[in-house]
């Protein structure tokens, strides 16, 4: 059996407000394999950012253990948490969080050219990822002159530029209308079935969750069931 992508036991994670404890998350155990797509449902204030924060190395003063391609991770220094950042792991977030003075094809080939790659060799991914999504005439526009559907597709392909082995998506497709999410959902989990990178992706829509290939509840800082 393959060793999981991204594997998570005991992951607790707790704040201090007004003088109370507010426990977040209260145990997480959790596996993904490779290649496998999970959604991971609840309500807002479930604790599925603060899981994926935790998972994506965003964020520290958690308890557990993460794993992901078989390095555990979690008591990395600022260096080794930049390099599984880089080599292994693509974000995508609800709002693109893109880079206004750049082109989409530079937006997405950055990754590419911060990893290492020249950027010839960057800027041929960049453009075969937004061809794959449609946007192969719109390579040279700016954020500002693309639609909220077209802006999220480059968040994709950017997300994918490295060929990560993981990609953690934060609710991708909440910032759209019904139709356009259905449609970016779509291109989003073919892109990452295509080149065989595992995702994990939070969402409170049952029907998109429904897209991939388990759902995962999180209820209250555990996952139910």
């Amino acid at each position: 059996m393959n060793e999981p992508v991204l594997k998570i036991a005991g992951l607790r994670r707790s704040f201090e407000q007004g003088g109370a404890r507010i426990d977040v998350l209260r145990g997480i155990d959790l596996d993904v394999a490779p290649g496998e797509i999970v959604a991971l449902l609840g309500p807002s204030g479930s604790g599925k950012s603060t899981l994926l924060q935790a998972a994506g190395l965003l964020e520290g003063g958690f308890d557990g253990q993460i794993s992901i391609a078989g390095e555990r991770v979690e008591a990395l220094d600022n260096a080794g948490r930049t390099r599984v950042r880089r080599d292994r792991l693509g974000f995508v977030y609800q709002f693109h969080h893109l880079m206004p003075d750049f082109s989409a094809l530079e937006n997405v080939q950055l990754p590419g050219m911060v990893a290492g790659r020249s950027t010839a060799d960057a800027r041929a991914r960049a453009a075969e990822l937004l061809n794959s999504l449609g946007l192969g005439e719109r390579l040279t526009h700016r954020p500002s002159q693309l639609s909220g559907g077209e802006q999220q597709r480059v968040a994709v392909a950017r997300a994918l530029a490295n060929r990560p082995v993981l990609v953690l998506a934060d609710e991708p497709t909440g910032n759209l209308d019904e139709a356009t999410a259905a449609k970016v959902l779509a291109q989003f989990l073919a892109l990452v079935r295509g080149q065989g990178s595992a995702a994990l992706v939070a969402t409170h829509n049952v029907a998109l969750a429904a897209a991939m290939d388990r759902v995962v509840t999180l209820h209250e800082g555990r996952i139910a069931g």
